[in-house]
């Protein structure tokens, strides 16, 4: 993609990713940074949680729609260990804890009958609540901490509002307000978890009187983690590996496709990005002056746009597709 848009300097391209969450995180990470590019998604993964930020896959099904899609702009989060080569941006969640052991879990189960699919988060959850019920890291957003003693269940720095095909772990996220919703979870008994999953999964957590004493709920810039070696976040559900991260928010940094007419939810609920603006009354027209017409210049063709399927270029429309 880099090389591509390099070498199309000032050409407009929008980059489809056709797949789940990571493919959407491959392709973000492609085009950032590049004035020309922008991106969109069609769902096909197992999860989809960024699109359900915007109402939910189906909206993003038609195709019509989704080519004509306005446009969205929205931040990014930077995730940064220290390691040459492996700075990232994360469009919708990046978290560790209890959910690194989750997201570890479902890429080994991901492709399996029965407990993989759909049902990989609840296989991973169970894997858990065996091994990480208690985390070592040092949490600090914009200089204050907010782990309990080094250790905590989990952490979510959010982008966008849904993790784990389905969890609403962020209900107050804004995707456009420079900031990071950050929520870190004390270390607690199982039978306290399974008994508060029902209101972390519909996005209740945040207003539930039980979860007070277990939640730091914070908005920060940047936010930085230090952990012991083995340590590993989930960068909208790929695996980084690292022993110190900071974590930080670009602003507006990516131009997403968001078909017509859908209604946002979390913190920007009720938000409807694409609407088509109402037409205003015309004037009746005035009798146009009959004027000799200039000859006719030539016009150059239109860009195409492009397919990109395993590294082989299709040429279409004027989009580009990656599977």
């Amino acid at each position: 993609m880099k090389t591509w848009l390099e070498e199309h300097n000032g050409v407009q391209a929008r980059f489809y990713a056709c797949g789940g969450d990571g493919t959407l995180n491959e392709v973000v990470n492609g085009v950032v940074g590049f004035d020309n590019a922008s991106v969109g998604v069609y769902p096909s993964g197992s999860g989809d949680d960024f699109v359900k930020y915007y109402g939910g896959r189906d909206n993003f099904l038609d195709f019509k729609k989704l080519l004509d899609a306005p446009e969205d702009e929205i931040d990014l989060l930077t995730v940064d260990n220290g390691k040459p080569g492996e700075f990232r941006y994360s469009i919708n969640i990046t978290n560790f804890g209890f959910d690194t052991t989750v997201a570890k879990t479902m890429i080994k189960v991901k492709r399996k009958k029965i407990i993989g699919g759909k049902h990989a988060y609840v296989t991973g959850v169970l894997t858990g609540l065996i091994k990480a019920m208690r985390n070592k890291c040092e949490i600090t957003a914009d200089g204050e901490r907010v782990d309990t003693k080094g250790r905590i269940l989990l952490c979510t720095l959010a982008n966008g509002g849904y993790v784990g095909g389905g969890f609403f772990c962020a209900p107050r996220a804004i995707n456009n307000d420079g900031l990071i919703e950050v929520t870190a979870f004390r270390p607690l008994s199982r039978i306290t978890f399974v008994r508060l999953l029902g209101s972390y999964t519909n996005g209740t957590h945040l207003d539930d009187a039980r979860f007070q004493k277990y939640i730091t709920y914070r908005r920060a810039k940047e936010v930085s983690v230090k952990a012991p070696e083995g340590f590993s976040m989930s960068v909208d559900g790929e695996i980084v590996d690292g022993t110190e991260f900071t974590i930080g928010i670009a602003k507006k940094a990516v131009r997403f496709a968001v078909p017509e007419g859908c209604v946002l939810i979390a913190g920007r609920n009720g938000e409807t990005v694409g609407a088509a603006p109402a037409k205003e009354e015309e004037a009746p027209a005035e009798p146009e002056t009959p004027v000799a017409e200039a000859p006719a210049e030539e016009v150059a063709p239109a860009v195409d746009p492009l397919f990109l399927r395993n590294g082989r270029v299709f040429r279409a429309r004027s989009f580009i597709f990656l599977f």
